[in-house]
């Protein structure tokens, strides 16, 4: 039985040694090789002294030594802390200095960008640079500067404090830290636990049916918690996973040609690139799922990318890193279920309570409320912001894991007379306008029924007279024909009330994104919505 995160290693080298765990371009690693090299991280964090429950920062691309470093952090019991390596150097430090990391595996670039910063760092100890030699680095001018160690004296310097290596002893302890993207003011450190990441392994891998003879895409940073559980859940039942930092879209295209891949998981502004990117005649045969999550996927997105995978299931998921994930659609319910978000995953529990505290009858609007073993840990050091979202378990819920907290999601959606979920939007993005609260998602949706729009997003602008405005940003395929500002407003006033529609249409060629992949609707808001009328 599977507990710690390092396990799902461990277990697969005990039972299939041989078997590939990690292909980089034409390299493979089989699950007792990667074992063998996180047992010698292991034991370079013992020789630096690193004890449970101390932070070690990963600021890196996808590569065999983020995957080392972060599964040994599992066998000492010691916490990793991803760092999406988009980020830039001062956004960096602000997580390294939050979690007080004592460890920061990076690389040389990395290094000389926060090179300002890092005296001011004053629980690390150490810094590894995975692609600098000792003499490479002598160059760095800094007070920190012996502090610095390559990658290669970190795994092979000897020491005589390298000791018994002694893991974790409960599934309920603390494994990562993932900081959110920080839309609304600095992001927050989310702890996660053994038992959350295992179990989301788990809960994946049943309902995509994985086994052993897939071969699944890694394409998402593994700073983000869909983007790691590629890993986990392909390690949960052997399967190997192809890691893989592209440039273009037509990259990812090719890759799933060369490795033959067979699951694929993305994020709709990439789906968005790989709709209009070039594919092959014949090709992506190989690939039996593909599943999205961070957005819904606009219709036209999902319909030509069926077209171009058709051996392919889609599976469109909703979550939020406070519980992992929360739900998935059926492909099988694609088609009746439009815009659904689906049913409960696996070890979970959804409820929607209305804000008088009851639970929502059929098509009734009220707040996702997550029960279960994935709800994670509640904020690293930041109790305010964890009594806000992390809540006693609502007296309605069945509850069946007996657990303590439930996560209160910040997400209105409502569910059908079938049971199956819908989202309306998030609880701070209600636009009010002429005495109403409308829902931005709810405008979105239909601007997305129009041929030709790709993307859409909605934010609001003051108004004397009804409060705010609505203010639509649309972004068309390059495929499109002429399209106006009135020809939209003109489809809006077919299918939604005349308080909803849009007064105003902005087209621009792409939506700005933050590091998560999320639209950045707070840069939109910034950018367009303060012309008052």
């Amino acid at each position: 039985m599977t507990a710690f995160v390092h396990e799902l290693i461990s277990n697969q080298a005990s039972e299939s040694p041989k078997k590939t765990a990690l292909r980089i371009k034409d390299e493979y690693t089989s699950y007792q090789e990667l074992n063998d090299e996180i047992n010698q991280v292991a034991q370079s964090y013992s020789a630096l002294n690193v004890q449970a429950g101390e932070r070690i920062g990963l600021y890196l691309p996808k590569n065999i030594e983020y995957v080392q470093a972060m599964f040994a952090c599992s066998l000492i019991g010691a916490v990793f802390v991803p760092i999406n390596p988009v980020l830039k150097a001062q956004q960096a430090y602000y997580i390294a200095n939050n979690c007080q990391l004592k460890i920061l595996i990076t690389n040389k670039a990395r290094v000389l960008s926060l090179l300002p910063l890092l005296p001011t760092l004053v629980n690390l100890t150490t810094i590894v640079v995975i692609d600098g030699e000792k003499h490479s680095l002598s160059d760095i001018n800094n007070s920190t500067a012996n502090k610095l160690i390559t990658w290669q004296h970190f795994k092979h310097g000897k020491s005589s404090n390298r000791q018994t290596v002694k893991g974790p002893e409960h599934s309920s302890q603390l494994a990562a830290i993932f900081y959110t993207s920080g839309s609304t003011g600095q992001p927050k450190g989310i702890q996660i636990s053994h038992q959350n990441i295992v179990l989301g392994a788990k809960a994946v891998s049943q309902y995509l049916t994985l086994s052993a003879e897939d071969i699944i895409l890694a394409i998402l940073p593994l700073s983000f918690d869909y983007g790691l559980n590629q890993l986990t859940s392909a390690f949960f039942v052997g399967a190997t996973c192809v890691l893989h930092n592209y440039l273009l879209a037509n990259d990812v295209i090719k890759a799933i040609d060369y490795y033959q891949i067979t699951g694929i998981a993305a994020v709709p502004p990439l789906w968005g690139q790989l709709m209009r990117a070039h594919w092959p005649t014949g090709g992506a045969k190989s690939v039996r799922y593909f599943t999205n999550s961070g957005g819904i996927l606009p219709a036209e997105i999902l319909t030509h990318l069926r077209q171009r995978m058709p051996c392919a299931a889609p599976f469109l998921m909703y979550g939020l890193t406070e519980a992992f994930r929360s739900s998935y659609l059926p492909p099988e319910e694609i088609n009746r279920k439009v815009g659904s978000i689906g049913k409960a995953i696996p070890f979970t529990e959804l409820l929607v309570i209305g804000d008088n505290g009851e639970q929502c009858k059929a098509n009734e609007v009220g707040e996702l409320v997550h029960v279960g073993p994935l709800v994670t840990l509640g904020y690293w050091q930041n109790n305010a912001a964890t009594k806000v979202r992390f809540r006693p378990v609502p007296k309605q819920a069945i509850n069946r894991y007996n657990t303590k907290v439930a996560v209160y999601s910040g997400d209105y959606v409502k569910f059908d007379n079938d049971g199956f979920l819908y989202f309306i939007t998030r609880k701070d993005n209600m636009i009010k306008t002429s005495g109403y609260r409308v829902s931005p998602h709810e405008i979105e949706s239909v601007l997305l029924q129009i041929e030709n729009v790709v993307e859409a997003a909605i934010i609001s602008a003051p108004c004397k007279d009804v409060g705010q405005i609505i203010v639509a940003i649309v972004v068309l395929s390059k495929t499109s024909q002429v399209m106006t500002s009135s020809s939209i407003i003109r489809y809006c006033q077919r299918h939604l009330a005349n308080y909803m529609l849009p007064k105003k249409v902005i087209f621009v060629t792409d939506l700005p994104r933050n590091a998560n992949g999320k639209i950045d609707i707070a840069f939109l808001q910034q950018r367009y919505g303060n012309h008052t009328n």
